[in-house]
């Protein structure tokens, strides 16, 4: 665990404990760097099951299985990724399984990239009409509640549950041309 310059816990360690505390114990990603820590501490959890996927929507079904199974678990995904997840979410809803997702955003405060700014401009409304319930999160200082009511509502009420965390919060990456 590590803390911030405040003496607060760093947002990421925040989750991790989140997910302990509310036995979330299988966590399927694709690589990011906005949640690369959290993938980090969850992979040295010997408690926990973490699972690289090759594209997004893998994760969605994955996770329907592991509630199926009696296992909790959370979507790590940037919100370019979210586009790839439509049609997998698009049964959530009518089958009421629960689902955490945590979408680190892009094309948002600051991008630098051009191609990541149409899916982040329309990741909250593609996730709203697929019935997901959805959170943002732009300060550290906010992450702990948010996070923790989203799981709750998730598998407390059997419901998707997404939480934004903008890129004012995860920081900003400069595209640079070769």
């Amino acid at each position: 665990m590590t803390t911030t310059t405040n003496g607060a816990t760093d947002w990421r360690d925040q989750i991790y404990d989140i997910f302990r505390e509310n036995g979330v114990r299988h966590v399927a990603h694709v690589p990011d760097g906005g949640h690369a820590k959290l993938i980090k501490r969850c992979e040295a959890d010997p408690e926990m099951t973490t699972v690289t996927l090759t594209t997004e929507e893998e994760g969605v079904g994955m996770l329907i299985g592991s509630w199926l199974g009696g296992t909790r678990g959370a979507l790590l995904i940037q919100s370019s990724g979210v586009g790839n997840c439509m049609n997998a979410l698009s049964v959530l809803k009518h089958g009421k399984f629960p689902i955490l997702m945590i979408v680190s955003m892009r094309g948002e405060w600051g991008e630098g990239m051009p191609w990541q700014v149409p899916m982040g401009q329309a990741t909250r409304e593609v996730l709203e009409a697929m019935g997901v319930i959805v959170y943002e999160v732009e300060r550290d200082s906010d992450v702990h509640a948010t996070i923790e009511a989203a799981t709750w509502l998730s598998f407390d009420s059997s419901v998707p549950v997404a939480v934004l965390l903008a890129q004012r919060l995860i920081g900003t990456k400069k595209f640079v041309a070769a």
